[in-house]
């Protein structure tokens, strides 16, 4: 079982893996090369001194990689090694040029994060019911990957095997064209006038919220994965054009239109299972404290499970919309119940 891990690295990932260790019994140390980034991880976690860890995670930049895993490897050479980071063969081609570190070191990627990093963000439950991504090569010993697992699995997190190659093809298209794509449709707002701004509503919000990201982490991480982003971004140009040139053909922009429809239908639902459909429920409330916690405990008490919710507040007025999405059943039970209570409730919509 494991006992003992070295983190060098304190940002948002590094800190929430300490974090979550400690919650479980784990004895941590951290470590980074910024003295005040060290010391709040060390508020945060536990400023203990780790001897002879069983696991030294690296949680930095890929690029910073190669400044300390010789160093690490030297200084805790039984230690089991990992990291963390988003692009996974270059970390691969790293360790090969290390003699007797491949047997011991296991390339994995949390699909876990937030648009803030840093330590001060950093949660415990940061990677509850999410998939870590694993990328062993043949020669790594069956002891450091079971260490490596233990830390998976106490973090909550679903361990999930792919190749090096596959990893970075995979999150090319699922993580870092999505952030692109929102960080250059961020960049279109720039000079938008204040009042038209205002009228923003939550589909805006929605599509720019990766635009929030930190830059220096994601200049490093589209660089490194570049041959793989290329060629999608190629595509997406290729589709943009297609747009353009649609434009006076209204059957063309439905066919781009449908097409992504059905892209964003092959994106599973809960735990993996299929994508439900849900119904919206629409609420209008006051825009005051408590409102909508008053909500939630009317859905408490009819036992009804909300799966998501949307909130849009109108430019100058002292009212919101909030729009609840859940099952039709519990959309119908929960609207009866709202409405005779008083609540100013619209109808549902699926």
């Amino acid at each position: 079982m494991l006992s003992k891990v070295r983190i060098i690295g304190s940002g948002l990932i590094g800190t929430s893996i300490g974090l979550g260790l400690v919650q479980r019994g784990v004895c941590v140390e951290m470590v980074d090369s910024d003295p005040a980034m060290t010391a709040l991880a060390k508020d945060l976690v536990g400023g203990v001194e780790v001897i002879d860890p069983e696991l030294v995670v690296f949680a930095m930049p890929t690029s910073q990689l190669a400044v300390v895993i010789e160093r690490e490897f030297s200084i805790n050479s039984h230690s089991t090694f990992m990291d963390v980071g988003s692009v996974k063969n270059e970390v691969v081609l790293k360790i090969q040029t290390i003699s007797g570190l491949s047997t011991r070191f296991l390339p994995t990627h949390p699909m876990a994060g937030r648009e803030i990093g840093g330590a001060g963000s950093a949660r415990a439950d940061l990677f509850q019911g999410r998939s870590w991504i694993l990328t062993p090569e043949p020669e790594c010993a069956s002891e450091s990957k079971e260490l490596v697992l233990d830390l998976i699995t106490m973090l909550g997190a679903t361990p999930i095997e792919l190749s090096a190659g596959d990893h970075d093809r995979a999150v090319a298209r699922i993580s870092h064209l999505p952030q692109i794509a929102a960080s250059l449709l961020g960049k279109q707002l720039i000079g938008t006038p204040a009042d038209w701004m205002e009228l923003a509503g939550q589909g805006l919000r929605d599509t720019t919220r990766l635009a929030a990201s930190d830059p220096q982490l994601w200049k490093e991480i589209i660089h490194t994965n570049r041959a793989q982003i290329e060629e999608l971004l190629i595509s997406l140009q290729n589709d943009l054009m297609a747009m353009i040139d649609a434009l006076d053909e209204p059957e063309k922009i439905e066919e781009l239109m449908q097409a992504g429809q059905v892209g964003r239908s092959l994106i599973p639902g809960k735990h993996g299972g299929l994508a439900r459909e849900y119904s919206f429920l629409p609420i209008v409330i006051d825009d005051k404290p408590g409102q909508l916690g008053a909500i939630f405990n009317e859905c408490s008490a009819m036992d009804v499970n909300v799966e998501d919710l949307n909130i849009e507040h109108s430019p100058g007025q002292l009212s919101a919309l909030i729009t609840l999405s859940l099952s039709q059943h519990d959309a119908e039970k929960l609207s009866e119940h709202l409405s005779s209570i008083g609540w100013n409730v619209h109808p549902i919509r699926n």
